[in-house]
């Protein structure tokens, strides 16, 4: 399967992203953009979080609930993007024309990928190695790691969102970070020229 973008990670970042991607549906620039995401969320913090500090969340919601509403938005509103379930990627490899990504079932191949999982040195995708180090808003001793980037941007067509990107485990700065790379893909597709997607009230 081929995308035009495609998310690595179901957390707070990478829902985001696809929400906001999502929602761009209707865009001319980005209409005929094939979206997905790999909705992997074992290894999220999310699963143990409990949210009474976020402004919109009734206070007692559970990380894990919050996962699994994400996903239920997602395809309620923006069915267009494709969920993937239940699979795990293990390899990212860089083409000419984008990246391949290998999972424990499948392959898939993306014109940009966004790399959206947790910041633990456990994790175990090849293919991004060279970018690995040292999480520079996390305790040394916790061994956080971060994919060195510029804005979000780690390579051409290669974008990290969230925690990994270097920013705090804090769930509004994860989702925030999710949204700016989407915007940035949607100006990347509209031509350079800068984009955000509202909805508003029409009275």
């Amino acid at each position: 399967m081929t995308f035009d973008a495609l998310i690595i990670g179901g957390g707070a970042a990478g829902l985001s992203c696809a929400l906001v991607l999502g929602s761009a549906k209707d865009k001319a620039f980005a209409k005929n953009k094939s979206v997905g995401i790999i909705t992997h969320q074992k290894t999220s913090h999310l699963q143990n979080a409990l949210f009474n500090n976020v402004l919109g969340l009734e206070p007692g919601t559970l990380g894990r609930d919050l996962l699994e509403r994400g996903k239920q938005q997602l395809q309620t509103l923006y069915p267009q993007v494709v969920q993937v379930e239940k699979e795990k990627v293990t390899l990212i490899e860089k083409r000419d024309n984008g990246y391949i990504v290998q999972t424990n079932k499948n392959q898939y191949h993306s014109k940009i990928l966004v790399v959206a999982v947790g910041y633990t040195d456990l994790m175990t995708i090849k293919g991004l190695e060279e970018f690995i180090e040292p999480h520079p808003r996390a305790v040394k001793e916790k061994n956080r790691i971060w994919l060195k980037n510029s804005d979000h941007l780690i390579a051409k067509g290669l974008y990290v969102a969230g925690t990994l990107a270097g920013w705090r485990s804090q769930f509004a700065i994860a989702s925030g970070s999710g949204a700016h790379v989407a915007t940035d893909i949607l100006t990347l597709w509209n031509g350079g020229k800068h984009t955000k997607v509202h909805d508003k009230i029409t009275v």
